[in-house]
């Protein structure tokens, strides 16, 4: 198990076949290989523990034929989050691995990399942390309005103070296409940390209005006074949500071959 500053570190794989816009999508194949099976690998590449919590026989028998380990868990979940809070509550109990740390791992990223994990994994060298996530600045000229890119702002400590869909912070007395050349703006990466008893804890919460708002639910954390600190990539991971998104990680396959 990957260890640093005494935490121990699970690697955790949320999937499950039902998709409003991709049924079946963890199983799609990226060149000669399922999606699900490539996230695992990419993963398996920074932490020496990884399991994929699903809610479908399917997926957890293709885990298991590739060599993965897989842990069944209910259909009821409403996120990634709570799947791996029971996912690590089985694999402690059932098979006795205890762990201190959880990365959530989105299980669309096909091409996820290996230093992105390294980088969360490093935000635990402060003892205080609880909860660490991703951002990555905003480049000038970069389209900064779509809402389905979430943005965030930091304190001085770079711990997120919010996320919100729209544009933060909103820029005064400047047009909106000169915002990103006059202001660093930051952009969410959904790549979680947590610490065990942490995870267990805001499970437990209520959704609170700004997570309904936004459809965020790491404000439900912020809003129940929950620190959430921020590592800094350079690199946007490439996220499957669609067919034709596949069609475009099967093109950019080819370009890293």
């Amino acid at each position: 198990m990957k260890t640093f500053n005494g935490y121990n570190f699970i690697g955790i794989i949320p999937s499950r076949y039902a998709s409003s816009r991709f049924p079946g999508k963890p199983l799609a194949l990226i060149g000669d290989k399922p999606m699900i099976r490539r996230v695992y690998e990419q993963a398996s590449k920074s932490l020496d523990l990884v399991y994929v919590a699903t809610d479908d026989t399917r997926i957890y028998e293709a885990v298991l034929s590739f060599g993965g380990n897989a842990v069944m868990t209910s259909d009821r979940h409403q996120s990634g989050t709570d799947r791996c809070a029971e996912a690590v509550s089985i694999i402690s109990g059932e098979k006795g691995i205890k762990t201190d740390v959880v990365i959530n791992i989105q299980g669309d990223e096909p091409f996820i990399r290996p230093e992105q994990i390294d980088l969360l994994v490093s935000c635990f060298s402060d003892k205080s942390v609880e909860l660490a996530t991703l951002i990555r600045k905003v480049e000038p000229g970069e389209d900064i309005i779509n809402s389905n890119h979430p943005k965030v702002i930091l304190d001085m400590s770079g711990n997120a103070i919010y996320f919100s869909r729209s544009v933060i912070p909103f820029v005064r007395d400047s047009e909106i296409s000169k915002w990103t050349h006059i202001h660093t703006f930051y952009k969410h990466i959904g790549l979680y940390a947590y610490s065990t008893s942490t995870l267990n804890r805001i499970t437990e919460l209520p959704r609170s209005p700004l997570e309904i708002m936004e459809s965020l639910e790491q404000n439900r954390w912020l809003q129940n006074g929950y620190k959430i600190r921020t590592a800094l990539t350079e690199w946007e991971s490439v996220c499957i949500d669609t067919p034709g998104d596949l069609e475009n990680a099967k093109k950019f396959l080819d370009q890293i071959k």
